[in-house]
């Protein structure tokens, strides 16, 4: 009952919040509510708890499509906006089947239209290619989450215009320095495939560099590197 209350006010804070905000400001209250309450720090995901705040959480994915940013709405804005609504894509992928092992048990997850904005359809590819990575912030690859094991965590908290920056910060450098995502020595680095899927977006494919800028371990220009197996299981909390 305790957890029902919460989220209910927090239906009623959203609604009105809304109202005084109009564009301004996206209201992603709920979202950052049901984070709270069903991931861990750790990122893993209590995915029967989302299931339980089922209602809640399909009236926040329905408000994506209609509140949504504006030519006029700040960077910071549109970026947590699409963030958001790309990692709130999968977790309905995920939950409308559930239970799954992985995401790659759907049909066609990344180029399924499931959204409509503004009378266009939406991908998880339409987002993720056509607009997050033409924003020229590679570090949004280390906030997006496919529910899998070797994603980078889903974030227990919403991405706002007002946290972005910083959470594209320190989301990048937990990233970098989590040795089951990476293994960084001065002479060999055994990396997550991310960055040899977007290796372009990192420093031009120049991915020593890139990752030197946020390790606590340096990888050496003579340094070996290979690319981790990605494992696709579900980032279920047990």
């Amino acid at each position: 009952m305790k957890r029902i209350n919460i989220l209910l006010a927090v239906i009623v804070l959203s609604s009105f919040g809304s109202t005084i905000n109009a564009q301004k400001h996206i209201d992603h209250m709920v979202w950052d509510q049901l984070l709270l309450l069903n991931v861990s720090n750790d990122g893993k995901v209590d995915y029967n708890g989302f299931i339980r705040d089922k209602f809640l959480f399909d009236t926040y994915f329905k408000s994506l499509s209609t509140n949504y940013p504006t030519t006029n709405s700040e960077d910071t804005e549109k970026l947590a906006y699409w963030v958001n609504l790309y990692n709130a894509i999968v977790m309905k992928m995920i939950i409308d089947q559930y239970p799954v092992n992985s995401i790659n048990d759907l049909e066609n997850p990344w180029k399924k239209k499931s959204i409509t904005i503004n009378n266009e359809q939406y991908s998880l590819d339409d987002i993720e290619h056509t607009i997050l990575r033409k924003m020229n912030e590679p570090r949004i690859h280390f906030l997006l989450n496919c529910a899998a094991t070797s994603s980078p965590k889903l974030w227990n908290r919403a991405y706002t215009g007002r946290n972005i920056t910083q959470a594209l910060e320190e989301r990048t450098i937990d990233y970098i320095n989590d040795t089951s995502k990476n293994l960084i020595s001065q002479n060999q680095a055994r990396i997550s495939k991310v960055f040899e899927w977007y290796a372009k977006d990192f420093n031009n494919g120049d991915i020593r560099s890139y990752i030197n800028t946020y390790a606590k371990e340096k990888i050496s220009n003579t340094s070996t590197i290979e690319y981790l197996e990605y494992d696709w299981s579900l980032n279920e909390k047990e």
